[in-house]
Order: structure tokens, then C-alpha cells, then sequence
């Protein structure tokens, strides 16, 4: 114990939400601070925003978000650190929590393996991660479920989805994604995984890449959404 206070007291753990000191046990936000966090709770509810945006455009079984976003809050922040301040544990984190959820929800429980939505390599190269993947690692976890990160690939390398129209974002995206082996996950239940969802346009293009495989069945779920 006293090892840990001497380490804090040289490098302190601060909420990423609140910026207070974290105590011993807590990880990457403070025990009020995660508690608050704007859940969304649409894992309980397969009529809900996030569902709604596939619906007539690509064919899944469910689909939920973890968190609402909204601009400035803890979400935000949380999402800022995850994916441009290298803090790989913040989607573990949240995956984790997640996972929790979903292991128990009669819309979640049944799935099979994580797909985390892929990076292309030059970008995965410059990051040196894929935040979808660590989100990814957490639920699996949770859930106990394998993440496959080989079955899901991009073709091409897409423009940065910001700023584009939903239609420009589908453009952008579509067709740019494939599988590998296919065959092994004929008849299984995959959650497609990523970290923000605006449009879907991604996630569209994803799903109906992984629609080549014969029997699959796909649920979408992801750490925030834009919609409330």
C-alpha cells in the first residue's frame, strides 16, 4: 500500500472528467464521476436512436451506444484522451463497463466474438493503435467473448469523416471494407464495435461487408453517440 501512495505522490492519477486526484482502486475517473457519466441505457431497448439509423439501410439485429456526447462534456474528454493523447486504457476502461451492461441484456448477451471496426494500416501505423479495438478488449472481457481484429479489414484509405454530409460520409466509406476467412464465423453472432456514431456511414459499410458471410447475424454497439 505505502508503495502505491509513494508512486502517486510522484506521478498522480488525476479523473479524467474532473481532474481530481484519483484514489486507489479508481481507474481513469473518479467513482462520481463515472457514476454520472450520461449513459444512454439503449442496450434495454431495440427501438432506440441508435438503432433507428440502420434502420432500411443495413441489416443488424441490434445496435446501442454506451454514452451520449455531446461538445464539452465528459464524454468529450474522455474520448479526446482515448484517441489523441494515446491513453489506450480510457477504451478499455470504458469497455469494460460496457460489457457489464450488455452481458446481462437479452439484446447483447448472445454475441459471439467482437469485430472492431478497422483502422487502415498507414493509419494504424501513425496512431499506433486502433481505439475501436481497445473499446473492444474491455467488452470482451466483460462479456468473455474473443475479439477478432483479422476478420474485418479496409480495402482503401478513407478522408477523415468530419465535416461531411451524411451522404458525402457514405460515399466516403462505402465499399472500402472486406473480410478474411469468412467461413469460420458463418452462423455466429457478431458485435461490431467502434467509438462514435454520427451518421452510421461506417458502421453501414462495415456491416454490409460482413453481410457476405453466410448466416451472420450483427449487432452494432459503440462507446458514444452524437443522438439524444
Amino acid at each position: 500500500m505505502w508503495v502505491h501512495d509513494f508512486f502517486s505522490l510522484l506521478y498522480p492519477r488525476f479523473c479524467l472528467c474532473c481532474g481530481h486526484s484519483l484514489w486507489n482502486g479508481e481507474e481513469v475517473a473518479c467513482t462520481m464521476c463515472s457514476y454520472h457519466l450520461p449513459k444512454t441505457w439503449y442496450h434495454l431497448d431495440p427501438d432506440n436512436p441508435v438503432s433507428r439509423i440502420f434502420w432500411g439501410r443495413a441489416q443488424i439485429e441490434n445496435a446501442a451506444s454506451f454514452l451520449h456526447f455531446n461538445k464539452g462534456n465528459q464524454v468529450q474528454h474522455l474520448i479526446h484522451h482515448l484517441k489523441y493523447k494515446e491513453r489506450k486504457d480510457v477504451g478499455v476502461w470504458l469497455g469494460l463497463n460496457y460489457g457489464a451492461f450488455l452481458k446481462n441484456s437479452p439484446l447483447f448477451r448472445s454475441a459471439e466474438a467482437i469485430i472492431p471496426v478497422p483502422l487502415h494500416r498507414k493509419r494504424l501505423q501513425s496512431r499506433g493503435f486502433n481505439q475501436s479495438a481497445q473499446f473492444g478488449t474491455g467488452l470482451a472481457s466483460s462479456m468473455m467473448i474473443p475479439v477478432e481484429e483479422e476478420l474485418l479489414f479496409r480495402t482503401g484509405l478513407s478522408e477523415t469523416q468530419t465535416r461531411k454530409s451524411r451522404y458525402k460520409r457514405w460515399e466516403n466509406v462505402s465499399g472500402i471494407f472486406d473480410v478474411r476467412d469468412g467461413w469460420k464465423f458463418s452462423g455466429k453472432h457478431l458485435l461490431l464495435v467502434d467509438d462514435v456514431i454520427t451518421t452510421g456511414a461506417t458502421l453501414e459499410a462495415c456491416v454490409h461487408a460482413l453481410n457476405s458471410i453466410p448466416d451472420v447475424r450483427i449487432s452494432i454497439a459503440t462507446i458514444a453517440t452524437t443522438r439524444n
